[in-house]
């Protein structure tokens, strides 16, 4: 997560040494807070105020705009959905590493998949379904694919299996397609794992293998659309530090959503910063920021 800035109670500035200061009002700000949340669920709080100055301020005067409501007027009247998506790119905060919250993936290799593996669904298939929302850059569902198939090794292909990673944020998709990390990013991949997924192309770039990036289907989806065009349930959901930024309502709708789509015995993962209300969390809790859709 991004450290937010301090900000001003009536108004948020930050200077612009030709033209002097950008302000943005108590009304610019709530307006752009309920565009934000009408169309994302994402809640911009009081304290968020000066991080939408900083993070809006080169795109305002890039359409050449002098005002926030200006570039609020901007956004309302484009009809092609690009001003909104741009938007949502500046305010979303995309901070992901492979093999982030390593429980998670323990869990996965220790319990869910050898569930899945000694118990055959009721229809005899060997789908495996692990849909990834709010995959950022795609360093968890990448992560998600090496963990499979190093369970399954030469079994793996047995399997129906593959995983779809969706997100808000056309960048950060592209980027995921891509699949090239830094070192940094990279440093808890064990260096057996990290020779065999990864090629290094330059001083501290890696790239990830053809083998990984042919098991995800990468999409773009908004967590807020009222229903999601899936035909199939999923064995796991895994929606981690991403509802953060939702208030209690949008987040009991998006479990309830998810849960609509979760096969009966299958998971749901949430960051460990997070936590479901267990009066209206649907799933049985298991353990910290992991909950199961009972069997049916």
């Amino acid at each position: 997560m991004a450290s937010d800035i301090l900000y001003k109670t009536q108004t948020a500035t930050l200077p612009n040494q030709s033209e002097g200061m950008v302000q943005l009002s108590n009304d610019e700000f709530n307006n752009i807070r309920k565009l934000v949340y009408d169309n994302f669920g994402i809640n911009l709080t009081e304290q968020k105020r000066s991080l939408i100055v900083g993070r809006l301020f080169k795109l305002l005067k890039s359409y050449g705009l002098q005002s926030f409501q200006e570039y609020f007027n901007y956004i309302k009247s484009d009809t092609s959905g690009q001003a909104m998506g741009e938007l949502i790119n500046h305010i979303s905060t995309n901070h992901t590493f492979f093999f982030r919250e390593k429980e998670h993936f323990d869990f996965l290799n220790k319990v869910v998949l050898p569930g899945i593996e000694s118990h055959p669904k009721k229809n005899n298939s060997n789908d495996l379904r692990i849909w990834c929302a709010g995959c950022s850059y795609g360093d968890e569902p990448y992560t998600y694919v090496i963990v499979m198939l190093e369970y399954f090794k030469a079994k793996y292909n047995l399997w129906d299996a593959g995983l779809l990673a969706t997100d808000i944020s056309e960048p950060a998709l592209s980027a995921a397609k891509k699949g090239i990390y830094s070192s940094e990013r990279i440093r808890l991949v064990p260096p057996d794992l990290k020779n065999k997924y990864f090629k290094k192309i330059g001083d501290d770039e890696w790239a990830v293998s053809d083998r990984l990036k042919n098991e995800i289907t990468f999409r773009r989806l908004n967590l807020m659309n009222q229903s999601f065009p899936f035909k199939k349930q999923f064995d796991i959901i895994s929606c981690r530090n991403v509802m953060i930024y939702f208030d209690q309502p949008t987040r009991d709708a998006l479990v309830n959503r998810f849960y609509q789509h979760t096969t009966p015995g299958g998971y749901l993962f949430i960051g460990h910063s997070e936590t479901l209300r267990s009066d209206s969390c649907p799933y049985e809790y298991v353990k910290p920021a992991i909950y199961r859709k009972g069997d049916v």
